[in-house]
């Protein structure tokens, strides 16, 4: 990751691993993450965060915020099938977020092996790069596709 300046934003791409966030994120996906020297400043309710596992703190993991509790974050993968979330152990620390996704990009070999033709090229195209938003109704629209 490259820092720039004390304070600032900075950028990086990480893959998505794993089915806890399906269907908005699936595995191979590639997020683009905004972090900040403090993550949960520029996290609201609804948003898709990156934070380290409270209880193997190596361990990174694709969350959203669902809402704010007292000493922290209460987080969800959007499978509501997979429980390795705040359900299991319980509201994250403010130090342990770290980063809001901003943007997926979605592989063109995980939406169709033959992309042949002018249609089905502008649909992969129009398909694989979406900004993440916390607003709900945005998020039903990238579920259904």
């Amino acid at each position: 990751m490259r820092e720039q300046g004390a304070g600032r934003l900075s950028w990086q791409v990480v893959e998505v691993t794993g089915p806890s966030m399906a269907p908005t994120l699936l595995h191979g996906d590639w997020l683009l993450i905004q972090k900040v020297s403090s993550g949960a400043e520029l996290v609201r309710e609804g948003d898709v965060v990156v934070l380290r596992h409270p209880l193997q703190q190596d361990l990174l993991i694709v969350k959203r915020a669902v809402e704010r509790r007292d000493g922290g974050w209460w987080v969800m993968g959007d499978n509501a099938f997979v429980e390795n979330d705040s359900r299991e152990f319980g509201t994250v620390p403010d130090d342990l977020v770290l980063a809001r996704a901003r943007g997926r990009f979605r592989p063109a070999q995980k939406v169709q092996r033959s992309l042949t033709g002018v249609a089905s090229l502008a649909s992969w195209a129009a398909s694989c790069v979406r900004p993440l938003r916390a607003d709900r109704s945005f998020s039903r629209r990238l579920r259904a596709r």
